[in-house]
Order: structure tokens, then C-alpha cells, then sequence
């Protein structure tokens, strides 16, 4: 069955609460893209995909950066699926990461939700840049919407937060009526127990011409301002006195289970 792509509406939460309470809520807009479709479907909605757009999507900004022609972004998580000993995500495989807006892009996280063929959810892959230029992924197995999730936090993201601890996950696709809604709970907790609460959330709808039209008036600049305010939240943190640690290296492996 064709698999629409959708352009989801809704917020980006933030909560620190150790030294010191800090919190911050931003309106997103993001993609949920269904990846087996995309080299079949002429424009996805009116979505421009591998080339430039006002608002676009490009396979080279995800995973070890391999171009369509080389079999694109899904072919890279196929291929690290079949690495950890996955072999059964043969169903949809959707992506939930931000688009390129006026040619700029900064990811912080994508989820990549990896399908059986009998449409039930068979691994999760987390993607995450940091400012460094340097990406990670967190590999959930056996995941299901609904459920806690956890992994050891190994890849550095904040200069305001140790590489220790680990992460809780939980995922959820809410349905009612004729709308459908998606959340996504990562929270950091530490040696001395929750740390971080955050969360990423929005209502979605089939990408049409018109849709990208609204998501571009709206937030014109909204990929450029991701980067913007990781700067302005930090320098927030800087002056609250709250701990500094240097980068450490990142993992030799590019991929924790």
C-alpha cells in the first residue's frame, strides 16, 4: 500500500533539572518520511528530495553521507541493521528528522522506526549530531510505541552534561479520528538520577504543495534557528554558573545497542 509523507506540526520541550531548574519550549515543524517509497515516488507531496528547495530533503545529510546513486540513506541502515544481526525489518521503514529549509540544516536527533513485514515495530535507530560534526546512533531492539526504552549514554552532545549515565526512550503514535500524533521522550538521567527531561512532539499531515508553502511561512528560518538557539540555551546555562566539561573522544564504535 503507497505510504503517504508527512510534514508533522508541534514543539520541541526542554527541562533541566539539576544545579539548576532551566527549561525552554520551541514550535517545531519536522518530516516523517516513509523511506522505502522514496526513490519510487516523483516529488512526495510536492517535497523535494536530493535536490534544492525552499524546504528539501537529502539523503547525504544521514548516515555515513552516501548518495542516492549508491542506494541513498537506506541503504546505509539496511546495511547496519543487517550488522547487528537484524535481518527481519523487511516492512515500512519511516524517518522522523528535520528537512533542509533554505539550504541549511542541523539535526540534532532522527529516529529511524524499522518495520517487520507484518507492520509490527521491529527496531528503532536514534541518529545524533552534536556541534562537533561528529554523529552516533543508539540502536533500540525489539522495541514497541508506548514502552520505556533505555541505553547508555556513550556520545558527547552537551559541554554542560558528562558522558556517563543513560538515556530513557519512549515512543508514541497516538491516533484519533482522522488525526495522528507522535511523541518522542528522551530523558538523561545521571549517577545522581534524572537529569534532563526532554521531548519532541507534533500532529501530522500528508505533505501536500500547499502545506510546505504554510510550514516555510511560518517558520522560514527554522533549521538555521536549531543551531541559534543550542548557542543561546547554552550561554543561558554559562551564566547560571552550571558545570562546564570538556569533549572527550568520541566512541570507537558507531553504533550502542
Amino acid at each position: 500500500m503507497k505510504q503517504q509523507a508527512m510534514l508533522g506540526f508541534g514543539q520541541v520541550r526542554h527541562a533541566r533539572l539539576r544545579p539548576t531548574s532551566h527549561q525552554f519550549v520551541y514550535p517545531t515543524c519536522f518530516l516523517m518520511l516513509p523511506m522505502r517509497q522514496l526513490h519510487h515516488e516523483a516529488d512526495m507531496g510536492g517535497l523535494a528530495v536530493n535536490r534544492s528547495a525552499a524546504i528539501s530533503f537529502h539523503e547525504t545529510d544521514h548516515g555515513d553521507g552516501r548518495n542516492a546513486a549508491s542506494g541513498g540513506a537506506l541503504a546505509w541502515l539496511e546495511e547496519l541493521l543487517h550488522q547487528e544481526g537484524i535481518d527481519d525489518a523487511l516492512g515500512d521503514i519511516w524517518l522522523h528528522t528535520y528537512p533542509r529549509m533554505l539550504g541549511y540544516t542541523f539535526k540534532p536527533v532522527s529516529f529511524w522506526y524499522a518495520h517487520r513485514l507484518d507492520g509490527t515495530l521491529r527496531a528503532i535507530v536514534v541518529e545524533v549530531n552534536n556541534t562537533f560534526g561528529e554523529r552516533h546512533c543508539y540502536l533500540l531492539d525489539q522495541p514497541s510505541y508506548g514502552h520505556e526504552l533505555e541505553a547508555l549514554k556513550c556520545f558527547h552532545v552537551s559541554p554542560f552534561c558528562r558522558v556517563e549515565g543513560h538515556y530513557r526512550f519512549r515512543f508514541m503514535r497516538i491516533r484519533q479520528d482522522q488525526t495522528e500524533r507522535t511523541v518522542v521522550r528522551v530523558d538523561h538521567d545521571d549517577a545522581q538520577g534524572p537529569l534532563l527531561k526532554t521531548s519532541v512532539s507534533g500532529t501530522l499531515h500528508p505533505i501536500t504543495p500547499a502545506l510546505l508553502k504554510k510550514a516555510l511561512w511560518r517558520y522560514p528560518a527554522m533549521t538555521l534557528m536549531v543551531m541559534a538557539r543550542i548557542h543561546w540555551q547554552a550561554l543561558k546555562l554559562w551564566a547560571k554558573r552550571v558545570g562546564f566539561y570538556r569533549k572527550p573522544e568520541a566512541p570507537e564504535p558507531f553504533v550502542t545497542r
